[in-house]
This record gives structure tokens, sequence and C-alpha cells, in this order.
């Protein structure tokens, strides 16, 4: 099942089962999909998002959130910041499981050689091919710290 069915599908349980926050997040990425699927058909791709590009939207969704967690606790609004994690946590249920950390240095390793990465001017070419090989599934900035480590030792 597509992300796009199974999305519609969650809401239409959020609306039965009257889960507020679930159905207002679900209706806010639904808009965004569909705000983004529309400025695609000016480019003349009328299919829309394909899943792996909604992915990476329902990522920034996530960093956007996490970010207002930052901001809601250094101004000691902890309601606003429970409900941002709240949120964090729908979203994060229609995103594919993610690399746990060993899993993502031993990605990190292996791109390194893949590539033949001796310094930091190479970290370029290996994030370029762990984006390539594990959309949705890493956390890129985890990867981009620990290839940092490993190519500056």
């Amino acid at each position: 099942m597509s992300l796009r069915i199974a999305l519609n599908e969650a809401l239409k349980q959020a609306m039965k089962g009257r889960d507020e926050l679930a159905t207002s997040v679900l209706r806010l990425i639904l808009a965004a999909l569909k705000d983004r699927d529309i400025a695609l058909r000016g480019n003349g791709r009328e299919d829309g998002l394909s899943d792996d590009e909604i992915v990476g939207m329902l990522q920034s969704m996530i960093k956007q959130r996490r970010e207002s967690i930052k901001m809601y606790e250094q101004g000691g609004r902890s309601e606003l910041a429970a409900k941002e994690t709240a949120e964090i946590a729908i979203i994060e249920t229609f995103l594919p499981s993610q690399m746990n950390e060993a899993e993502t240095r031993a990605a990190v390793e292996a791109a390194i050689d893949e590539v033949g990465a001796m310094a930091l001017k190479d970290l370029g070419k290996v994030m370029t091919l762990l984006r390539e090989r594990h959309p949705g599934t890493m956390d890129f900035a985890k990867a981009s710290a620990a290839a940092k480590a490993i190519l500056s030792a």
C-alpha cells in the first residue's frame, strides 16, 4: 500500500475514533502533500510525489517540530513542547524504521571504503552515497557526524 493511501486511511480512522490530535496532524500532512503535488504539476509531473519524496517531507516536518521543541523548552512552554512531541510520534508511524547507531556507523564505514575517502574534503562523496542508498532510513545528521569523526581521525 502506498504511503499516500496509508495517510488517507489513518485520517479516516482518526476521525472515526475522534482523535483530535491525530486528525489535525494528518490533515496538516495531507495539505502539505497536496500543495507539493500542485507545485509539481506546474513542472509537468502529473503523478505527484513518490513515496520516497513523501518520506522526505515527513522527515522535514519532524525536524521542524524538534526545533520548535527546543524553542518551547527554552521559553518555559513545556505544554507546547509536549504537543510537538506527540505530533512527532504520530508522524513517525508513517516512516520506515530508522537505522540504529551501530547500523549507521557500519553504513558510514562501508561508504567511506567504497568511495575511497581519506579526508574531510571527501565528506560530500560519502554523504551522497549514503543518501542514495539509505533514503528515509538513516538520520543523515548523525551519519555526517560519524563520517566526520572517522575521516578526521
